[in-house]
């Protein structure tokens, strides 16, 4: 196979040269573990305080990371990523962490009108969201431990179902496909149940509702394989994203103060088998599966172009889709999509403090994950001599 995502002439061409050292800076940052952790602090207090840090804040994490503080501030860059790069968007309204109603609400609004703008707009191919912004994690993980809901508690979750069919209906109505978001392990479970009747509901003449797999948990792909049989049984399709996973630390602490076994591999070798595994699995039964391959791993990239060409699927077959976080890996995203494979970033937008604990989340990843950030260094480095004529 060759090697394509060394190319920084096209990994980098829609960056300007002054948005190209804002990401050499950016990153050298983040990998500091110290600095992370003192500006993680820093800004959570400032916001706290309501100190004036937004406007420094958007001019240098937040421009990196997210498409802009709403909906209509990201068409700017989702054009400029269509029509210059060939990558597609997926608008992710990344405000975490709520907890009322007029929240849920106000995330279904937002879904909603997601979708709609993916139906009107060929670089937008997808919608997502994820299933704490329509109903409280408490809910999710109460039901997932088999317990009974209060009187109260149960007309809540009847909203939070009527959010998800709602979307779902709207999805499948505007034949947009809908990414539904993995989240923490005590509370998948509820999800994972309520994504499956979605499954059955929308997904009978193709993939349209995607459930998330999260390949750090070892069940998971024997979860796939369940949900396999399941839909061989009952006639509809599965729309799986596969990703490595985004809350290890917290998964394994919790386990440990709980005394149970931890649902996360048992090394980082391990997680990479079984997310590569899952992969063979669906391009194997690619006749009823649609894959979103969420990856910043350039050897699993590799892995899925090969197994395409061998199985004889077309490199823009659309059942088959690589994706990178905006800000992130665009060496692969960029080079996959200059050799005509479906490629979307997922483009967070949102204000600027609603949008924080996602943008800290993204440093401690980077931080965290072995050679990402040094890649992503070497890489801009790279690309800066490569102008400069070195």
């Amino acid at each position: 196979m060759e090697k394509i995502f060394n190319n920084t002439q096209v990994a980098f061409a829609l960056k300007s040269d002054t948005e190209l050292d804002r990401a050499y800076f950016l990153f050298k940052m983040i990998a500091s573990e110290p600095l992370v952790r003192i500006g993680t602090a820093v800004t959570n207090f400032a916001l706290k305080a309501h100190l004036p840090v937004e406007g420094l804040i958007r001019a240098s994490v937040f421009d990196h990371f997210c498409g802009g503080v709403n909906e209509e501030d990201c068409l700017t860059v989702v054009d400029k990523m269509y029509t210059k790069g060939k990558v597609s968007s997926v608008l992710d309204y990344s405000v975490e962490g709520k907890e009322e109603e007029e929240q849920f609400d106000i995330a279904l609004e937002m879904t909603l009108k997601t979708i709609e703008f993916a139906r009107e707009k060929q670089a937008i191919p997808f919608a997502v969201f994820k299933p704490t912004g329509f109903g409280r994690f408490e809910l999710y993980e109460k039901l997932g431990e088999g317990k009974t809901l209060t009187v109260e508690e149960a007309d809540e979750w009847h909203r939070v179902l009527e959010r998800f069919d709602l979307v779902c209906k709207t999805a499948y109505e505007k034949d947009v496909a809908l990414l539904i978001d993995g989240e923490e392990s005590w509370m998948q479970d509820a999800a994972d149940d309520v994504v499956l009747d979605m499954m059955r509901k929308y997904n009978k003449e193709k993939a349209i509702v995607f459930n998330t797999l999260q390949m750090y948990r070892w069940d998971r792909l024997d979860y796939l394989k369940k949900v396999h049989e399941i839909a061989k049984k009952e006639g509809f399709y599965i729309g799986m994203k596969l990703v490595r996973g985004a809350y290890m630390e917290k998964e394994n602490k919790r386990a440990e103060e709980k005394g149970y076994m931890s649902p996360i591999c048992i090394s980082k070798e391990a997680t990479d088998v079984n997310y590569d595994d899952a992969v063979v699995y669906m391009v194997e039964h690619l006749e009823k599966m649609s894959i979103f391959a969420g990856t910043h791993n350039e050897d699993s990239s590799y892995k899925l172009m090969k197994l395409m060409n061998e199985n004889g699927i077309e490199k823009g077959d659309h059942r088959v889709w690589f994706g990178q976080l905006y800000g992130m890996s665009d060496n692969i995203s960029y080079n996959l999509a200059e050799n005509g494979y479906n490629v979307a970033k997922y483009l967070p937008f949102g204000p600027v403090r609603d949008v924080m604990p996602y943008l800290i989340r993204r440093a401690e990843e980077n931080t965290s994950v072995a050679g990402q950030t040094s890649r992503e260094l070497n890489l801009i480095k790279t690309e800066r001599d490569r102008r400069k004529g070195k």
